[in-house]
């Protein structure tokens, strides 16, 4: 099968060393110098920097031929996997041929507006079937071989089962899931979670009270997803509760860093200077805090990290607030 990954980052790299141990894989860069020195150095310096890529993968930063990689095998069943910011989305959207099968790796909602990654292809091309691969999953443990399970969704049951199909191995392990809107919901709204998270190990505040935010975390997740038509047993799966305890507690988590970086009194520009990627919880969360008003969806765990990132409030004062709540039933 012909497989086409967009987007050269940490978890594109890493899949797209997964897929091309069985398929034909062409990864695109956006930028062409890293690309002719990802396929001549045979290495992904700026986000996977020591994990050799293996020399059957393609590599370019021609847009146009990547596509043609996959679009010439539309007859074979080939696949587009996404994996740009939620940013590229849209753009990148609109270049693909019609009917293309495309896998979402996009994490977030669309900052201005608000919308998830199965909306916004709904949205731009309903033509092609659309389907979204998340879980609890490091790309780098991914790129390296490290066991992993994840969920492939679709409203299209068969494009969920072909995902499965095409990228089950020894080291992932895929199951299927039609429920879209769950899994997307939980894949963007843990990156939140994982900074309030980071910011209470970062004070100190102990194993009970992480214990805690992600319990109540995954509430707020939970009663956000359903809001949008999610199914509840979702959040008890692979992208709710999973991705949620690892992107928590990992400490490879970028977002997690992002909080324990604030906890110590950094300013959120220094932090991000010092992390050096993407954190997509600083970008989303006061999206998904403004879409939760519309929803009348209460999320205080998520206001508290957008006035935090904000700078309209310090750590312990986030806390605090927290603590300070009314009593309320779970």
């Amino acid at each position: 099968m012909n497989i086409t990954v967009l987007g050269a980052g940490a978890w594109g790299t890493a899949l797209a060393i997964q897929a091309c141990r069985r398929h034909k894989v062409m990864l695109w860069a956006r930028n062409p110098v890293q690309a002719q020195s990802m396929q001549t150095q045979l290495i992904n310096k700026r986000y996977l920097p020591q994990v050799a890529l293996p020399s059957e993968l393609h590599i370019t930063g021609n847009l146009d031929g990547a596509i043609s990689h996959t679009y010439s095998s539309q007859s074979h069943q080939g696949l587009f996997i996404v994996a740009t910011p939620m940013a590229g989305l849209r753009e990148l959207l609109q270049k693909l041929p019609q009917d293309s099968r495309v896998i979402g790796l996009c994490k977030g909602l669309e900052a201005d507006t608000g919308l998830l990654s199965h909306e916004i292809a709904k949205q731009v091309r309903p033509d092609i079937v659309w389907g979204t691969l998340s879980g609890p999953s490091f790309a780098h443990e991914v790129a390296t071989h490290k066991p992993t399970a994840l969920v492939a969704a679709s409203a299209d049951t068969a494009l969920s089962r072909h995902i499965a199909t095409a990228l089950h191995s020894e080291y992932l392990r895929i199951y299927t899931s039609s429920d879209p809107i769950g899994v997307e919901v939980g894949g963007a709204l843990k990156n939140v979670l994982a900074i309030a998270t980071g910011v209470c190990d970062g004070l100190g505040l102990g194993l009970n009270a992480r214990a805690a935010l992600i319990t109540r975390g995954l509430a707020e997740i939970s009663r956000f997803g359903m809001a949008m038509g999610a199914r509840e047993q979702t959040f008890m799966g692979l992208s709710g509760l999973g991705d949620l305890v690892l992107t928590t507690t990992g400490d490879l988590s970028r977002n997690r860093k992002v909080g324990l970086g604030l906890a110590t009194g950094q300013t959120l520009a220094n932090v991000l200077a010092h992390l050096g990627h993407v954190a997509e919880g600083v970008y989303s969360a006061p999206t998904i805090a403004q879409r939760a008003v519309e929803l009348g969806v209460q999320m205080p765990i998520t206001q508290a990290v957008v006035d935090l990132l904000a700078g309209h409030i310090q750590a312990q004062q986030a806390v605090a607030q927290l603590l300070a709540r009314d009593i309320a039933d779970e």
